[in-house]
């Protein structure tokens, strides 16, 4: 079993030109591929701005969502205020009680499947991994979990792409959270959002609907993509098992070089206020560019032999999360679940038996490039 296909379709591009321009339902953008550069413009906010709502996903969401997302489709100043009104939640794993709290979660589910019959880890692992780990870190009761997995893997994806329906679902179910957190507040996440000061107000339901929107959409088919590609080189490389096994302190550099492999958001738009050349590529102000994280992640003059997955890559400076200040808010609450899974896979387990797998594939005109799996069998195996 092959565990990711580590092919590079921007590396010709990144190093002729510096750029790609790509056709996105029928828009043009011009993709920055350069580490160097990807990292200038994640910056530079005044050439490339997050300030048009719906526009900095690519493809863009007006048919999907009717709120700007907070704080990412917004620029500094506003930005930095808005991000600190969460602040707090997404900061939590980086504390004790919240370690253990998705170390207890990772090994009650791995106690389910060890020893069973070949797990389907997208759906069947990897989604309520995703979903029960985002209770923990919204202080949501576990139950909800249920709810939130029945969505699949994307919130505004289904079968042909963007859904309408599936928009106006995940609408519902916010509204009715916020509805019940006005009436009766507690220490979640919603009630936070209730209860929140911005600037001397109240939020609006607007930006309250905004913020949790991102929290849904954000790091959620971002998450399952990583932890399946976790499980996939795990079930695939015993030898980095027991060495990871022998060497406990590698699970934090494992863990940042599947990041960096996975990249499972392509790229990010920006739009151009003013008019912007984008090596040799024209952009008029108001249309797009994007910052391409992928690309960056494997520029050959940052990273040594970029298609390899080593687990003990030192230094890893990756934007896979971002660079600047729209530096992925949930990137701690990632890094803690899949720092813990990986330790507990190496720890409980007898390793990891490959089945088979149907990868999935980002396809666009200009590039194709693996996002993750369709379906991916792995038997989980008892120590001894």
């Amino acid at each position: 079993m092959t565990d990711w296909d580590a092919s590079d379709p921007f590396a010709e591009a990144r190093r002729d030109q510096g750029a790609l321009e790509g056709d996105f339902e029928g828009e043009r953008i011009p993709l920055v591929l350069r580490y160097k550069d990807v990292r200038a413009a994640a910056m530079d906010y005044a050439t490339y701005s997050s300030d048009a709502p719906f526009r900095v996903p690519i493809p863009s969401e007006e048919n999907v969502r009717n709120v700007r997302q907070l704080p990412i489709e917004t620029d500094p100043p506003d930005h930095g205020d808005y991000r600190a009104i969460v602040q707090p939640f997404f900061a939590a794993p980086r504390k004790p009680e919240m370690t253990a709290r998705v170390e207890a979660l990772v090994g009650d589910m791995l106690d389910k499947v060890i020893g069973a019959e070949p797990v389907e880890i997208v759906e069947d692992f990897a989604l309520p991994l995703q979903s029960r780990a985002l209770t923990l870190l919204l202080n949501m009761p576990m139950s909800e979990a249920d709810e939130w997995i029945s969505w699949g893997q994307h919130v505004f994806h289904g079968e042909q792409g963007h859904s309408t329906e599936k928009g106006g679902e995940l609408d519902q179910y916010l509204h009715g959270q916020f509805d019940r957190a006005e009436g009766d507040p507690g220490d979640d996440f919603f009630s936070a959002l209730v209860k929140a000061d911005f600037r001397g107000r109240r939020l609006t339901r607007d930006e309250m609907i905004g913020f949790a929107n991102l929290a849904f959409a954000g790091g959620r088919d971002t998450v399952i993509a990583t932890v399946s590609l976790a499980l996939a080189h795990l079930a695939s490389h015993p030898e980095d098992v027991e060495r990871l096994r022998e060497e406990p302190m590698l699970v934090r550099s494992a863990t940042e070089e599947i990041v960096r492999i996975a990249s499972p958001l392509t790229m990010i738009g920006r739009t151009c206020p003013h008019e912007t050349d984008v090596h040799g590529i024209a952009v008029k102000a108001g249309e797009r560019a994007a910052v391409c994280w992928a690309s960056a992640n494997r520029d050959e003059t940052v990273f040594e032999a970029p298609e390899e997955l080593r687990i003990d890559r030192k230094p890893n400076p990756h934007v896979a999360f971002g660079a600047g200040a729209h530096m992925c808010l949930g990137a701690s609450h990632a890094r803690l679940v899949l720092r813990t899974l990986i330790s507990a896979v190496c720890g409980r387990t007898g390793g990891l038996e490959p089945i088979d797998l149907e990868p999935k594939y980002e396809e666009w005109p200009a590039y194709r490039r693996q996002t993750g799996f369709h379906s991916l069998r792995i038997r989980f195996l008892s120590k001894g």
